[in-house]
């Protein structure tokens, strides 16, 4: 592995790209500690070491490599991006225009992706808005009395909105060029900073506080097996075999090659992880803004915590009913059989058009429950893990959502570099 290493970065164009990839991350990381303006840093943290705990935001501060909760001008991350993303892709099956652009190729995928950016900025400004007015209400940080915006005023509140929607467009921008220039996917690459960043933090104060040495080993064991189940079943695939009839040319044969469709486990990847644990914050961003006396709210405080049994069934079938919805989404039957059948393909033992395509969504369905059963038991084991070695929420280094996406992009990574590497005729990162 350190001599494929070497041999990255012996290759010019690869060498560029890993320095492209690796100077991007280093200028996000830096944007995160830059305060937007008019944004006390003294007053931030003072409250981030007097407030009880952050609630609903941690996950999101989790995403913005903790930029969230210091208001800088990279507070929202790739979040809106994300969001829009995934809003876009749904959006497919409800307007029929958007899927004719996408079935266009390079031309109407370009459209799609102008859209995307137009989407990112106006959520960009609603969720910079959104943090604004938690800001100033003092709902950021429950408990503590310093003003995070000490000159408030309406000019001042509207350059901190559009720096933070800035920051957002300077980071997709990153993102793209990431993808374009660089090495791996940057929209999951920037995610994969933003994690690994605040996990020595975590580790740290754990070490430091009741914790001890012991508990942090346990965590870096624990940490390191769920990583190997993680790799075991996201590199696992389903290999359904197609095979292609020869035809006649003039004087040449054409087909009759035999190949496979690689189907995953887990074809919805890390979201419905995120979807579900998006919807279970809800209950609580409720319950705030009820009455201490109301019962309702009690009820959610007491069984909708992490550790709570309601609170991870729950969260299970979440992830179940997100995981068929996404990979309904992603994933056509119909499509992949209407294209076998168009370029003369077929899987044995099954007539092709819609057989096929029964076939191929039955086998897509069980790997489907077969994904979601592994998703919500990785989803599930932080909190689990919390009862035994007594940490709060808030001291958690890791989650079932921050594994599977280092792992995945860690993978993904790898393999690009892999097979650049392999087109220099030098030997890769896999064997």
């Amino acid at each position: 592995m350190f001599r494929a290493f070497a041999q990255a970065f012996r290759t010019p164009d690869l060498r560029q790209k890993i320095l492209i990839t690796l100077l991007i991350m280093a200028l996000y990381r830096l944007g995160t500690f830059v305060p937007a303006p008019g944004v006390s840093s003294q007053n931030i943290n003072a409250c981030l070491t007097q407030a009880e705990g952050t609630g609903l935001l941690d996950m999101f501060n989790l995403f913005s490599g903790g930029a969230l909760l210091q208001l800088s001008v990279f507070a929202l991350g790739i979040l809106p991006y994300i969001t829009a993303s995934i809003i876009m892709q749904v959006m497919r099956v409800a307007v029929p225009r958007l899927d004719d652009l996408y079935q266009e190729g390079q031309s109407g995928q370009t459209k799609i992706t102008q859209y995307t950016r137009y989407l990112t900025v106006f959520l960009a400004i609603l969720q910079s808005t959104t943090m604004l007015t938690l800001a100033i209400n003092g709902q950021m940080f429950p408990g503590c009395t310093s003003p995070l915006i000490p000159n408030g005023s309406p000019a001042t509140y509207a350059f901190i909105i559009l720096a933070m929607t800035t920051g957002t467009v300077v980071i997709m921008w990153f993102a793209e060029i990431i993808t374009e220039r660089g090495v791996g996917n940057g929209m999951s690459l920037l995610i994969f900073t933003s994690i690994v960043s605040t996990m020595p933090t975590q580790l740290a104060d754990i070490w430091a506080g009741s914790g001890g040495w012991t508990k942090v080993l346990v965590i870096v064991v624990l940490i390191l097996l769920v990583t190997l189940v993680v790799v075991y079943v996201e590199s696992a695939q389903r290999r359904i075999p197609v095979q292609y009839a020869r035809r006649m040319v003039g004087r040449r044969t054409y087909g009759g090659t035999t190949t496979y469709i690689p189907l995953k486990i887990n074809m919805s990847g890390v979201i419905p992880v995120i979807f579900s644990s998006s919807i279970m914050m809800l209950p609580n961003m409720a319950a705030q803004f009820a009455s201490p006396e109301s019962g309702w709210a009690q009820w959610i405080q007491v069984n909708m915590n992490r550790t709570s049994p309601w609170y991870l069934l729950t969260e299970a079938v979440l992830i179940l009913g997100f995981a068929y919805f996404y990979t309904s989404i992603t994933f056509n039957p119909d499509e992949v059989a209407d294209n076998l059948k168009r370029y003369g393909g077929f899987v044995p033992g099954f007539r092709a058009g819609r057989p096929t395509a029964e076939h191929l969504r039955y086998v897509v369905n069980r790997l489907t429950f077969a994904g979601a059963i592994y998703l919500a038991i990785i989803a599930s084991l932080p909190s689990i893990i919390m009862i035994p070695l007594d940490l709060a929420p808030t001291q958690m280094p890791f989650g079932g959502t921050t594994l599977l996406i280092m792992v995945s992009v860690g993978l993904q990574t790898v393999k690009d570099i892999n097979a650049q590497l392999q087109q220099h005729h030098y030997e890769g990162f896999l064997k």
